[in-house]
């Protein structure tokens, strides 16, 4: 009987190109979220390290912010993320 088991990761590649684990992850308590943070817990769900509802949960983001940081890096890359470059890079759905 063959069971399969829900295992994750214990390190993904981050965005930097350094391998990351959950210790290098921002702080649950984490407010001012720049672009490497961002970047950070975008490369871990994308990975498998963690799921997306682990990580509105742990860092209390909705689920329209997450999937914004997301999709941004999926369309534009890392630079997507900053503030500044919001403009450059919004999606222009209607």
């Amino acid at each position: 009987m063959r069971t399969e088991t829900n295992v994750r990761p214990e390190s993904v590649v981050g965005p930097d190109g350094m391998r990351i684990t959950r210790a290098d992850l921002p702080s649950p308590t984490t407010r001012r979220w720049v672009a490497r943070r961002k970047a950070a817990v975008v490369a871990a769900v994308k990975g498998g390290l963690i799921t997306a509802e682990e990580a509105r949960r742990t860092w209390q983001l909705s689920e329209e912010e997450l999937d914004g940081w997301l999709e941004a890096v999926s369309q534009h890359g890392i630079n997507a993320l900053r503030t500044t470059a919001i403009q450059r890079y919004r999606s222009t759905r209607s």
